[in-house]
């Protein structure tokens, strides 16, 4: 029977090696698991070629387990960053329920009913039944985790933390998911009002002034002004619109095509940082998610380094990526957080002023969490006020038109009836 050299840890964290005999590796991991202990290095001394036979003849029933998953067209079940949220809450509530890592992904990975997670965690469990560790089957989704979900979930493996580590990236990530809810609702108003107007305009323009103009030219007499404007500007329209239409389709091709690649997502990023809705919705978004993200990754044991050039990737804007790119070279070659990050003209003044005492106290992490929850109440209140200044802005400018067409046609009315002779 082949022999295998473990190390693992139980969960308290403390690291126990060994020798353990196993017909297959898929076994060995098993048997360690139901010892309670969680596998960072597994290797077979003995008996290579017959273990491999039977991690052949045993992988079948997992295979079969997670086949309703992948038997399912790729469409339906290819992973997406969507599922990244419901994974680790659900990996979360079984670990807590006493489960292991590995025996938590097995058990979704025939119980969840969700196609997509039920792929994802099928085949996680294949990855993590031949001896990978969590973090290692994590990385072979990119398009799921990111860089920094991986690090952290290494991060708690390593330290025996993985179940604390998980809650922290929920909290994150919930937040994220929060944030770009209330932005979604906050537009939804403004947009449709802005459709409503639209549509109301365009249908006066377009279906009922031509029947009014030629219901005024038929009673003869010349029209006022605002009438004559109104009826210039539908024929502008009638005549020019189409073209006004396809050069906007155009720039926003260009722009789209433009964005693919990187020199023009720098541009069209630094380009869009002086217009003043943009670059404060830039800005404070930013700040918010690179201090919350930088407390995440320092509260579960990254180094500072590398919990700079992780929490610099979840940077959106690419001009203010190379500021922050700069910043941490900064501090790499020993300037302090906060005058590193002074010079990004990202953030203000009194956050620098807190995130440099929470510097000097060693206190930085829980500095940070703090700073972003300043940020968030800031981004909070700038998208209240944006929305409402919209929603306001396009009814003003809808009523004042629909009161201009309105003086328009009666002063039309009142001149053409003028102009009767009894």
């Amino acid at each position: 029977m082949p022999s295998f050299t473990y190390t693992a840890r139980d969960k308290s964290g403390a690291t126990s090696s060994g020798v353990l005999d196993a017909p297959s590796r898929r076994d060995a991991l098993r048997r360690l698991q139901t010892r309670g202990l969680q596998p960072t290095q597994l290797t077979e001394s003995t008996g290579a070629k017959p273990a491999r036979a039977a991690k052949k003849s045993s992988a079948a029933p997992h295979t079969a387990a997670a086949t309703p998953a992948k038997a399912l067209p790729a469409s339906k079940s290819t992973p997406t960053a969507k599922e990244r949220l419901p994974f680790m809450e659900s990996l979360a509530d079984l670990i807590r329920g006493g489960l292991s890592a590995g025996e938590a992904v097995r058990l979704l990975s025939v119980r969840v009913s969700q196609p997509r997670l039920r792929s994802l965690c099928a085949s996680l469990w294949s990855s993590l039944s031949e001896g990978q560790t969590l973090s290692g089957a994590l990385g072979q989704f990119p398009q799921v985790f990111d860089g920094q979900t991986i690090n952290l979930v290494a991060a708690g493996e390593a330290t025996g933390n993985l179940r604390d580590v998980l809650d922290r990236l929920i909290t994150h990530f919930t937040e994220q998911r929060e944030l770009r809810a209330k932005l979604a609702a906050a537009l939804a108003y403004p947009v449709f009002v802005c459709f409503l107007a639209g549509g109301v305009i365009l249908f006066f323009l377009f279906f009922l002034l031509p029947r009014l103009k030629g219901l005024l030219s038929s009673l003869g007499g010349e029209l006022p002004w605002a009438t004559k404007m109104l009826v210039n500007g539908s024929e502008f329209l009638l005549h020019y619109g189409v073209i006004g239409v396809i050069a906007v389709v155009v720039g926003v091709i260009f722009i789209s095509q433009t964005r693919r690649t990187a020199a023009g997502r720098r541009t069209t990023d630094a380009l869009a940082l002086p217009l003043p809705v943009l670059s404060g919705f830039a800005i404070r978004g930013t700040v918010l998610n690179f201090a919350h993200t930088l407390a995440v990754l320092l509260e579960n044991g990254i180094t500072t380094a590398e919990a700079l050039r992780l929490a610099e990737r979840t940077v959106a804007n690419e001009a203010l990526r190379s500021r922050f790119s700069e910043a941490t070279d900064r501090v790499l070659e020993g300037e302090s957080l906060s005058t590193a990050l002074g010079r990004t003209g990202v953030f203000e003044p009194l956050l620098l002023d807190r995130l440099a005492v929470s510097e000097q106290t060693g206190s930085l992490a829980p500095g940070l969490r703090d700073i972003a929850r300043t940020c968030r109440a800031q981004l909070d209140k700038f998208l209240n006020t944006f929305t409402t200044s919209i929603s306001a802005g396009v009814l003003v400018a809808a009523f004042s038109f629909v009161a201009f067409i309105a003086y328009a046609i009666v002063s039309a009315v009142f001149k053409v009836s003028s102009s009767f002779r009894f």
